[in-house]
């Protein structure tokens, strides 16, 4: 893949430009690249080359320029480097002459034209490269001299050798001559793993087996003692008298790189998992699918026991919260800590001294809100995350799939520990401040809140009016959904009559898709003077859809009427308070008369076979004995 990693926005091709002098070897390694075996017979310039999207992680399709470099093609040269993704500048290994020209021309020329994409250095023909000539060790001020150059790599055509480029920007910063946090984070997670006995330094035997699972051959002593000799030389506090510690192991992978050895630390990191974002790939995670849309996925016992002891591990002055820099500590082997964006960023209430504590990072009994969230939305990034933080076992034994709902229905009974709410009503009834009273703080889309008595955690999320119909226009998505509230102004008549139309269009919606909820209506603002039409209508509304009755709150006098308990308890009984439909209604009494007929029409059926068999038999018996 070009370097600097995947190309993003709506790309649909990829163009790789490569250039360089007569001979350096051009045509010879984009023909072996796109054939994947060495011809002979290539032509001086080869035509565009499309390679097969499985080349790229992403799928996009890769696309290889051939250039001459004669002086009457310099017009259209110059018009493909502008157009470039990556450009791939060739030299030849067994010509010192074109590496020279490199920094003489070539380097410089780009710079002219203004050419802002990455730069791979290739030295091609390393299969005919005279020994005396090593010209690797000039790729080192190479590179600090044209810092737009991402990697240097030696490659033969010939011998298809060094196939794949090892793109240097996510790895290494050019500028500041240092690994990049990401890079140092994926590191720092590999040197734990290794690390069995946990002291902090891999020893000899450690180092071996390191080696081992990432370059299949052991170390022979002298190379051990040679490697941590390096690294003392140059930092002493890289080893200590237990070994070579994560300073050191970082410094080495530094070191690696500014050698222009970066595909040694690309080797460790694959070993381990990680793609070319330096994240764990998704075929490492193994994420279990759910069969039924309307199943969800939860956090295991285990995962929730393993997260409960990380918490206490990482709060290091034991006073129940996570504070920024405790935080910072235990997501320090992860990409980057996951509640730094929306929708988790927001989604918990935090200490007077910004901590996360105990309530919020977990639940009273172990479930956690963020993680709990994370889980229900991304099960592959909570599988990830769980794993950066030391989670060492599988994704079957971390997430558990939920039954169907509409199984729980018919067992009148769920054994979900995470609910969905769905919350609907119109412009200025009071969702918002419902939403915020019950988390403490304006959050994002999705919000969180706990119930002491059963131990449930609860995801509320607020459905705008205006995107109810988007939302529905989906047959599934009302499938997450476990429970949906429908909130009114209780003064406003008209405020009243708005909610009960997306009741009864979410209702007939959960008829049509055969995944209805249980509902309830929340009258709110019921500090202003109630309407006593609004309350009459209310009460009959959910009397004729089979509903609990209106729920009165107040977010002014702080009176909530323990309307986060009924919603978990609705949520936990998800055969009551399904309201029906007048055409709903309809149609199920169709339905039950059209089996009533089928079971009347078979019992009267097996009536006459039964009545039929007996005359026959007392027909027989009759004739035996005449």
């Amino acid at each position: 893949m070009p370097a600097g990693g995947p190309i993003s926005g709506a790309r649909t091709t990829v163009r790789i430009v490569v250039v360089g002098d007569r001979g350096s070897g051009k045509s010879s390694l984009i023909a072996a690249a796109s054939a994947e075996t060495f011809r002979p017979d290539v032509p001086p310039v080869l035509y565009p080359t499309r390679l097969p999207a499985d080349y790229y992680p992403d799928g996009i399709p890769i696309i290889i320029i051939d250039t001459s470099s004669s002086l009457e093609n310099r017009g259209k040269l110059a018009e493909e480097l502008k157009r470039a993704d990556a450009v791939v500048l060739t030299y030849a290994c067994d010509q010192p002459s074109t590496l020279n020209r490199l920094s003489s021309f070539w380097l410089h020329e780009l710079r002219r034209l203004e050419i802002k994409a990455p730069v791979i250095v290739a030295g091609c023909k390393v299969d005919r490269r005279n020994e005396e000539y090593n010209l690797s060790v000039e790729m080192v001020p190479l590179m600090q001299q044209f810092r737009e150059i991402e990697t240097c790599i030696e490659c033969s055509a010939a011998n298809m050798l060094q196939a794949v480029l090892h793109p240097t920007a996510p790895l290494f910063d050019q500028e500041t001559q240092a690994l990049r946090p990401r890079c140092i984070r994926a590191l720092k997670r590999i040197f734990i793993l290794c690390d069995h006995d946990m002291d902090g330094a891999l020893n000899d035997e450690e180092l071996n087996e390191f080696q081992v699972k990432c370059f299949n051959a052991p170390l022979r002593p002298d190379e051990l003692v040679g490697v941590k000799r390096v690294v003392q030389e140059k930092l002493p506090e890289g080893v200590n008298d237990l070994g070579l510690t994560l300073t050191g192991f970082l410094f080495l992978h530094a070191l690696f790189i500014e050698k222009g050895r970066i595909e040694t630390t690309w080797t460790v990191l694959r070993k381990f998992g990680y793609n070319d974002e330096l994240k764990l790939r998704d075929d490492y995670l193994s994420i279990p699918s759910k069969k039924a849309p309307d199943q969800s996925v939860e956090l295991t016992s285990e995962a929730v026991e393993f997260l409960k002891g990380i918490f206490s591990t990482f709060d290091d002055d034991k006073d129940g919260v996570l504070r920024d820099s405790e935080l910072e500590d235990l997501f320090s082997t992860a990409p980057e800590s996951p509640w730094d964006e929306a929708p988790y960023k927001d989604a918990v209430q935090r200490t007077p001294l910004s901590g996360l504590s105990l309530s919020g990072f977990l639940s009273e009994v172990g479930r956690l809100v963020k993680w709990a969230l994370m889980t229900v939305l991304d099960p592959a990034e909570s599988i990830a995350n769980l794993i950066y933080v030391g989670h060492n076992c599988n994704a079957a034994s971390a997430l558990h799939i939920t039954r169907s709902r509409s199984v729980d229905r018919k067992k009148q009974q769920t054994e979900r520990n995470v609910f969905q709410c769905f919350v609907f009503g119109p412009k200025n009834a009071g969702k918002s401040a419902l939403l915020m009273s019950l988390l403490g703080r304006c959050g994002s889309e999705f919000i969180y809140a706990y119930q002491h008595g059963n131990k449930k955690t609860l995801i509320l999320r607020e459905i705008p009016e205006d995107g109810v119909k988007k939302l529905l226009s989906n047959k599934e998505s009302l499938a997450a959904c476990d429970v949906a509230v429908f909130v009114y102004d209780s003064s406003s008549e008209y405020s009243f009559k708005g909610a009960v139309e997306l009741l009864s269009y979410v209702a007939r919606k959960g008829e049509e898709s055969g995944f209805g909820m249980p509902c309830l209506l929340i009258a709110a603002k019921n500090d202003l003077d109630s309407n006593s039409t609004v309350n009459k209508d209310s009460a009959k509304v959910c009397l004729d859809m089979g509903m609990d009755a209106p729920i009165p709150v107040s977010v002014k006098e702080r009176d909530l009427n323990n309307v986060f308990y009924r919603i978990v308890n609705a949520a936990g009984h998800p055969h009551l308070s399904v309201p029906e439909t007048d055409i709903g209604r309809s149609q199920k009494r169709y339905r039950q008369i059209v089996t009533h007929t089928l079971m009347y029409l078979s019992v009267g059926a097996a009536a006459t076979f039964i009545g039929l068999a007996a005359y026959r038999a007392y027909a027989a018996r009759k004739n035996s004995s005449s």
